[in-house]
């Protein structure tokens, strides 16, 4: 049996295949769950499965979580509880490697949110331009889009009169540049990049780096005020 599973093609095998690598188990989500970056609900998060996906699992820290691979190699943390374990080894060709922060031939919005996950855990810095040593969130944005050739201006509120308006959640799209309102600022103050599936990228003051979070959360859907294309 062979499939697409957290964003490469494995071989499920039984038993293993002697010139495979063995990536972890597969296992099916018994509910919407949520994907961490570490084995905590308090941490940021990677991505949101939807009820029986098929994921690559391995034995996590404890009993409540599971690791989880994702499509560029990183691990996740899953609670164990709404996870299938399935009697399969994940097998592949080779084991996925995390790839370098080199922005390499991307040049669409979608490329830009992509690349923007790995610099996650660079610094907040207020007024920091370069995310591979500390960035703030419209210095964030801005690095990215310029890297596919559009040149932002350097504040939220300035970025955000920029581009093709989105009026619709449902009509967004990866790579998506979203706005969100201040209310100390009285403007908008805070900006990050649409990954997909309810969930974006951005450099956070109140996590103190760059991170993801979820639209779904009462905050940031009631402070959003704006996206572009």
């Amino acid at each position: 049996m062979r499939g697409l599973i957290a964003g490469f093609v494995v071989s499920l095998a039984l038993p293993v295949q002697a010139q495979k690598v063995v990536l972890g188990k597969l296992g099916q989500t018994l509910q919407p769950a949520t994907i961490y970056r570490q084995p905590t609900t308090n941490s940021g998060t990677y991505y949101r499965v939807k009820s029986y996906e098929y994921i690559v699992v391995k034995e996590g820290p404890n009993a409540k979580y599971l690791k989880v691979l994702m499509a560029n190699g990183a691990y996740g943390y899953i609670n164990s509880a709404v996870v299938a374990k399935l009697p399969y080894d994940a097998v592949a060709d080779k084991a996925p490697t995390r790839p370098g922060r080199d922005m390499g031939s991307v040049t669409s919005r979608s490329g830009a949110a992509d690349y923007s996950l790995k610099f996650t855990g660079t610094p907040y810095v207020w007024g920091g331009n370069d995310p591979n040593k500390g960035v703030d969130c419209s210095g964030f944005v801005k690095y990215l889009y310029g890297q596919i050739g559009v040149n932002l201006p350097r504040t939220a509120a300035e970025q955000a009169l920029v581009g093709t308006p989105i009026l619709r959640l449902e009509d967004l799209q990866k790579g998506d540049r979203l706005y969100f309102w201040s209310d100390k600022r009285n403007k908008i103050g805070h900006t990050g990049i649409y990954l997909g599936n309810g969930y974006f990228c951005h450099s956070s003051y109140g996590k103190g780096q760059v991170t993801t979070d979820h639209l779904g959360g009462a905050y940031w859907r009631k402070t959003l005020v704006a996206a572009r294309r």
